[in-house]
């Protein structure tokens, strides 16, 4: 099996070339993306925070990864709800989050770094949020040094942005290159595993938990789609968007 750098060094360069990428979902069986995953997580806050199955870091082994492997090699692989938590908002309100079983922010992981390498090639030079080496301090510099004459700037934010994303619209987005059913059945399948609330499961139809699944989904390239379909026009470059990503 093919070292996991070598791996993305190739979808990489499919991904500035703009060719599609085909038989994905194999690479989920190299443990080398599971390592790379666990030394990138482990440390995080939360780690040893038991989630809805009582998981933590602490049960990650090799072991843990070879049984997660087979079960996505079989398509078993089935992603636990999320558990829902609250956290205070500046204006008074709650901002949900949802917090995944350790397992799942490990496959999430693997699945990130696939998508990450193939994506980040074509992003606009322009999109800072949420990218390697990009945020605000980046977009705040290209507008001091190539913003010239702007005189305002308008903060926008896009209200329940996570809670009213479309799942047909992201899985559109990711087929238009990635031509691998399992794998785009896997990201489905995960976008659909509901949350648990007070011990209550809940259906999620649309959306994505901010804080687990998806707390990267580019917003700015989603509302510029659905600003465009509310004029009649049906899709976006490729470039304009940006995956699935992962927390």
């Amino acid at each position: 099996m093919q070292d996991a750098a070598t791996v993305l060094s190739i979808i990489r360069k499919r991904g500035e070339k703009g060719l599609p990428l085909n038989n994905l979902y194999r690479q989920l069986y190299n443990p080398q993306f599971y390592f790379r995953a666990y030394a990138r997580l482990y440390s995080n806050d939360g780690a040893m925070t038991p989630d809805t199955t009582g998981e933590t870091v602490d049960g990650m082994s090799r072991e843990k990864i070879k049984t997660m492997i087979d079960l996505i090699r079989q398509e078993r692989w089935r992603w636990t709800p999320v558990k829902r938590v609250y956290i205070p908002k500046r204006n008074g309100k709650r901002r949900p989050l949802g917090l995944p079983s350790w397992s799942s922010k490990v496959m999430q992981e693997v699945v990130r770094q696939l998508l990450d390498a193939y994506y980040e090639p074509i992003f606009s030079d322009h999109s800072h949020g949420f990218r390697p080496g990009r945020g605000c301090h980046t977009a705040l510099s290209e507008m001091t040094h190539g913003w010239k004459g702007v005189h305002w700037v308008i903060e926008g934010d896009i209200s329940d942005c996570f809670g009213s994303l479309s799942h047909e619209v992201l899985l559109d987005i990711l087929s238009e290159r990635i031509h691998d059913k399992r794998f785009l059945r896997l990201i489905r399948y995960m976008l659909q595993a509901g949350y648990l609330e007070e011990w209550s499961w809940h259906e999620t139809l649309s959306g994505a938990p901010q804080g687990g699944l998806c707390k990267a989904l580019h917003k700015q390239p989603y509302a510029k789609w659905k600003a465009m379909q509310s004029k009649g026009k049906k899709s976006l470059k490729l470039q304009h968007f940006c995956p699935i990503y992962f927390a």
